[in-house]
C-alpha cells in the first residue's frame, strides 16, 4: 500500500474577501508541483463565499465537477438552463464536456454558503453537457459506507464519466469499517470533514487528506465523532493527458 498525506495546513489558500478557498490541489495562483492532482482528482476546493455573494457566469469543458455543500444554500445557473439551489444533505453534478458556461452564488444575505468544489477529469473528451442533482438519504452514512456517486446511471447517488465512486461516511467514537476498492488500480482519497480517524496506521484530523493506492482494502477507525468524504478514483491518467 502507498500513501501520501497533506495536512490540512499545508494547503494552498486564497482570501479575496467574498471567497475565502483551500486548495488541497495546485488552482489558480496556488501552484505545487508535487501537487497537481491524485490521480484524475483534479481539484478539491474547500470554500466558502460570502453573503449574496459568488462566482459570475464562467466556462468550463471537459472536465466532471462536483460540488457538496456543507453549509448554507448554494445557487447555480447555467448555459443549459438550469437554475437550482443546493443546500448541505445534496451533491450537485455537472459534466462540462464539449463546453458550458455557469455561475455560483451564496443564495442567502445574511449567511455564509459553504462547500466543496470537486473536479475530475473524464475517461472521453467532448461528450454531451449535463447536469443533475440528488438528495442524500442522511442515515446511510451512519457507521457504514454511503456512496454518492459512481460510473453507472441507474447505481446508487449521481455518475460521471468516469470510473470513480465517492462515499460519504460519519462514524461513531470508536466505530469503523475496511473499505474495499471498486475497481483495480483505483485509489482512494480519503478527507476527513469534521473529527479525526485513524485510516490505515495514520491519524487524519479535520481536513486533513490521505491518498491510499496499490492496496485492494484499508480501515477506517474513528477516533471521536468523524464525518469523511472518500474519493475513489483512477491513478492512471486517460490517453488525452499523456
Amino acid at each position: 500500500m502507498k500513501t501520501v498525506y497533506h495536512k490540512a495546513e499545508s494547503r494552498g489558500h486564497a482570501n479575496h474577501g467574498w471567497l475565502d478557498s483551500y486548495h488541497t490541489f495546485s488552482f489558480a495562483n496556488y501552484q505545487n508541483a508535487e501537487r497537481t492532482h491524485f490521480g484524475v482528482l483534479r481539484v478539491l476546493n474547500d470554500d466558502t463565499v460570502s453573503q449574496g455573494m459568488g462566482f459570475g457566469t464562467h466556462p468550463h469543458k471537459n472536465m466532471e465537477i462536483i460540488s457538496i455543500p456543507l453549509e448554507g444554500d448554494l445557487e447555480h445557473k447555467d448555459s443549459m438552463g438550469t437554475t437550482s439551489v443546493i443546500r448541505n444533505g445534496e451533491i450537485q453534478v455537472m459534466s462540462a464536456g464539449t463546453g458550458i458556461m455557469h455561475s455560483e452564488y451564496n443564495k442567502n444575505k445574511d449567511e455564509l454558503v459553504k462547500f466543496l468544489q470537486i473536479w475530475v477529469f473524464p475517461r472521453e473528451l467532448d461528450v454531451e453537457p449535463r447536469y443533475d442533482q440528488i438528495s442524500i438519504e442522511e442515515g446511510k452514512k451512519i457507521n457504514g459506507f454511503q456512496q454518492i456517486l459512481s460510473p453507472n446511471k441507474n447505481d446508487e447517488g449521481v455518475w460521471i464519466h468516469q470510473d470513480a465512486w465517492f462515499n460519504l461516511a460519519r462514524f461513531t467514537k470508536g466505530n469503523g469499517k475496511n473499505y474495499i476498492v471498486n475497481k483495480k488500480g483505483n485509489g482512494v482519497y480519503v478527507f476527513i470533514l469534521k473529527g479525526s480517524a485513524k485510516v490505515g496506521d495514520r491519524i487524519l484530523n479535520e481536513r486533513d487528506g490521505l491518498g491510499i493506492w496499490d492496496t485492494q482494502s484499508f480501515n477506517i477507525e474513528a477516533v471521536e465523532d468523524t464525518e469523511i468524504l472518500l474519493m475513489e478514483v483512477p491513478m492512471e491518467l486517460p490517453s488525452y493527458l499523456k
